[in-house]
C-alpha cells in the first residue's frame, strides 16, 4: 500500500471542509525539559480532540460517493476512531454502530453517543470488540470499517503533511502506534515530500506487539494489551501497517506506564495542555531518549487530549513540586 502526495492532497480537500489545520508550537519549557528544540503537533485541538477525525472524514466521504448497499457502518474502537466515524457518518447521512470493550473510557463513550453513534459494549479488549463488530456487520448488513485502511491513512496523513511543511528541518518525529494509521500517515507524508526526517514509533511496554514485530521483522501478537494508554492497546498488529513501518520507521521505543503518566504531567505544567495517555507517549519516549536527542530539532505528535477525569487526576496528582528537567 502506498499513499501518494495526490492522495494526501485529495484527503485534505475533504478534511478542511470540516476543520482547520491544527497548530504546531515550540514550547520553551518543554524544550528545556527535553534538552532539544521540541515542536508539538496539537491534534488534541481537532473537533473531536484527536487526529482520528481526519481519517473518518476521508473514509466516510469516499464511501458515501460509492453509494454503499448497506444499512450503515460498524466499527470497533477504544474511542477516538469511533468518534471520527460517528461524526463523519452523520455528515454523510449514514448510521454508525460503535463497538467498545467493557470498561472503556466513559467520556469517550458519551462523546460517541453525542455524535450520533449507536454504542455497544462487548469483550474484554479491543480485539474481542472487533470480532463482535465483524459478526454484527454480517448479521445486520452493516459495512465494517476497519481500523487501518488506505482512506484512513490518507486522511490522518494530512496532519503529517501540515506538520512537515510548517516546521523545516525536523531531525526526528515521535508518533504513538495503536493500529498504525498515525505513523503510516507520517511515513507517507515524509516520503511524499522527499524529506530525511526520521520517524520513531512509540508503544506502551504493556502493549508491545508492534515493537516485538519490528524487532523480529514479522507480525508478533501478544496475549494481552493491558495498558493505561487505551489508544495504543493493540495486541494483534495489522500486516499492512507493519509493512509500512518496517520500511519507513527508524525504530520503535517502548515506554512504561509511569513514564506515560509523568509525560501527561509535563504537558500540563509546561504547555497547559491536557494530553490523553497515548498522546503523551511520544513525549515519554523523547524524555527516555534525552541523551540521544540532545540539541536536535524534534517533533512530537500529541495525538489526542481525550483523557477521562480519573486518569487526568491520576497524572496531575503525580506531578512533582520540583519536576526534574
Amino acid at each position: 500500500m502506498k499513499i501518494s502526495f495526490t492522495d494526501l492532497q485529495d484527503a485534505g480537500e475533504i478534511v478542511y471542509k470540516t476543520m482547520l489545520p491544527t497548530a504546531q508550537i515550540c514550547w520553551p519549557l518543554l524544550s528545556e525539559r527535553a534538552g532539544a528544540d521540541v515542536w508539538v503537533k496539537h491534534e488534541n485541538h481537532t473537533p473531536v480532540g484527536a487526529f482520528k477525525i481526519r481519517g473518518g472524514l476521508n473514509f466516510m466521504t469516499r464511501l458515501s460517493r460509492g453509494q454503499p448497499q448497506c444499512a450503515g457502518v460498524i466499527t470497533a474502537t477504544r474511542g477516538n476512531h469511533g468518534q471520527s466515524i460517528a461524526l463523519a457518518a452523520s455528515k454523510t447521512g449514514m448510521t454508525a454502530t460503535i463497538v467498545v470493550p467493557f470498561g472503556n473510557n466513559p467520556e469517550k463513550n458519551r462523546a460517541m453517543k453525542a455524535l450520533g453513534g449507536r454504542l455497544i459494549e462487548h469483550g474484554e479488549d479491543f480485539e474481542e470488540a472487533k470480532q463482535h463488530a465483524i459478526a454484527l456487520s454480517e448479521a445486520e448488513n452493516l459495512l465494517m470499517v476497519p481500523s487501518f485502511h488506505p482512506w484512513l491513512v490518507a486522511g490522518v496523513g494530512t496532519y503529517a503533511l501540515e506538520f512537515l511543511k510548517a516546521v523545516d528541518g525536523l531531525d526526528t518525529v515521535y508518533v504513538p502506534i495503536g493500529q498504525g494509521s498515525g505513523i503510516c500517515g507520517m511515513i507517507s507524508a515524509r516520503d511524499a515530500l522527499g524529506l530525511k526526517t526520521k520517524i520513531v514509533g512509540v508503544v506502551a511496554e504493556n502493549a508491545a506487539s508492534y515493537a516485538l514485530s519490528f524487532a523480529k521483522g514479522e507480525a508478533v501478537s501478544t496475549n494481552s494489551a493491558d495498558t493505561i494508554a487505551d489508544g495504543m492497546a493493540c495486541r494483534v498488529p495489522d500486516q499492512q501497517a507493519l509493512d509500512i513501518i518496517l520500511k519507513g520507521a527508524e525504530r520503535i521505543v517502548t515506554v512504561k506506564e509511569d513514564e506515560i503518566l509523568d509525560a501527561m504531567g509535563y504537558y500540563f505544567t509546561d504547555t497547559h495542555n491536557l494530553a490523553e495517555t497515548a498522546g503523551a507517549a511520544p513525549l515519554a519516549a523523547l524524555i527516555k531518549e534525552k541523551q540521544k536527542m540532545a540539541g536536535k530539532k524534534v517533533g512530537l505528535i500529541l495525538s489526542g487530549g481525550n483523557s477521562d477525569r480519573a486518569m487526568a487526576m491520576r497524572a496531575l496528582s503525580a506531578i512533582k513540586d520540583d519536576p526534574e528537567k
